[in-house]
């Protein structure tokens, strides 16, 4: 029989356009930093066996202080604690706080090491970008909110306001699905971390660990919104997903729910996005709800961050405008959030998680979100939205952006053609 050519070899496997959600969850939305690290702390400090922690940034100043130091109290006492960080995201961590957690037992790992200049290839792009949390596979929390004081904006000193953002906390099937993926990267870390030590004995331990561990399902048993089982909604039980995205089988998992829920809105798409470059897929989307009556509104970042992201989002605005897309800037401070609320068949669907609409984040990094089809946390992620639209929003006029000085509308589209040609020799290196 011949063999299929390298394309098809390499090709992923199909992913279904819907999975299944399952009920009885009970879920608080925490917006801020301030919010969702005394909610970690009271977690932590409760603790009686196990807390795993991953984040793409740490850093220990401000706020973060008070977590580092609850990590450091569940493990003199017992609790085994396990912190998994980026390569990038993460530097060194200080020596001080090494040798404490080291003393107390807080293991830590980090994903995708930064070597001199391996971060220039397109396998250095691969990168951590969860902010998840288990705590006694009892309670856990997934969203936006890095480990870092919601006041210090690393690259742009201390921030006049605090950045926008939001995480979940919950309680319900889908903790397992999260404390299993977790455990499965821990346990293939460890392989690499052995393998590089030439611990050959250790790395065949660690092998067999990991195998047993298998591979990442669908974010768990999770990730749609077209099918639902069992459970019941309301406040108390809410009907809920984990959908994760990996550079192994779930590649275009987030992008794929996102479309769904897009195309299934019947009169309201709500999406704040910290950067919000999106493919050509889902500007179709987002284009056809509007002219089929939706109502689209887009809350992005107003402020300069990051030269790509700033830029390249712009380029994409016209076409957006042109068919009534509501674009809202926000420069309060620094937006981070990625969270979204659209209205369906069977009732609002909210997403709360770590994944931006851009390629980095549906293309290489590994992102985490929760789905949530529940009428009571939509709606309380909607009234936050929305306050944040009043208070601090500043809308973008179709006209205005499209007279911008020509300077601006070259850097635009040279970020944007830089950005797609980071997307070229991702596909082919992938």
């Amino acid at each position: 029989m011949p063999m299929a050519p390298p394309a098809a070899r390499r090709r992923p496997p199909a992913e279904p356009a819907a999975s299944v959600m399952r009920g009885d969850h009970a879920l608080d939305l925490l917006e801020g930093g301030t919010a969702f690290f005394a909610a970690l702390i009271d977690a932590v400090d409760a603790a009686q066996r196990e807390v795993l922690l991953e984040t793409y940034i740490l850093w220990i100043g401000g706020g973060v202080v008070a977590v580092c130091e609850a990590l450091e109290r569940a493990a003199q006492r017992g609790v085994r604690v396990q912190v998994v960080v980026d390569g990038v995201g993460t530097g060194a961590l200080p020596s001080d706080w090494r040798a404490r957690w080291e003393a107390a037992g807080v293991r830590v790992a980090v994903f995708n090491p930064v070597n001199r200049w391996s971060v220039l290839l397109p396998s250095g792009w691969r990168r951590l970008h969860r902010k998840l949390a288990v705590i006694d596979a009892q309670l856990a929390f997934c969203g936006g909110i890095n480990l870092i004081d919601d006041l210090e904006g690393l690259n742009h000193g201390r921030l006049a306001a605090p950045r926008l953002d939001f995480a979940v906390r919950v309680s319900g099937p889908l903790v397992e699905d999260i404390h299993d993926t977790m455990t499965r990267l821990w346990l293939r870390l460890q392989v690499r971390r052995r393998s590089v030590r030439l611990d050959v004995e250790g790395t065949v331990r660690a092998l067999r660990q990991a195998a047993r561990a298998g591979l990442d399902a669908a974010g768990g048993h999770a990730a749609g919104v077209a099918r639902e089982a069992g459970g019941t909604t309301g406040a108390a039980s809410a009907v809920a997903a984990l959908v994760l995205r990996d550079n192994v089988r779930w590649r275009r998992r987030i992008e794929s729910t996102y479309r769904l829920a897009i195309n299934q809105a019947r009169s309201e798409v709500l999406i704040a996005n910290a950067y919000f470059i999106p493919g050509v897929t889902l500007q179709r989307a987002l284009v056809a709800a509007a002219r089929r009556g939706v109502k689209v509104t887009l809350l992005l970042q107003g402020r300069y961050e990051y030269f790509m992201a700033f830029h390249a989002s712009r380029a994409v605005y016209d076409r957006l405008l042109a068919a009534g897309i509501r674009i809202v800037e926000y420069d309060a401070s620094f937006l981070h959030a990625k969270v979204a609320v659209m209205d369906g068949p069977r009732g609002d669907v909210a997403t709360v998680g770590s994944s931006n609409l851009d390629p980095l984040s549906l293309l290489l990094a590994r992102e985490a979100n929760v789905f949530v089809r529940d009428d009571a946390f939509a709606d309380s992620l909607r009234q936050a939205l929305a306050r944040t639209i009043e208070q601090h929003g500043r809308g973008v006029d179709a006209q205005a952006h499209g007279s911008r000085p020509w300077s601006r509308r070259a850097l635009d589209w040279v970020a944007y053609a830089m950005m797609r040609l980071a997307l070229l020799v991702t596909r082919k290196r992938y």
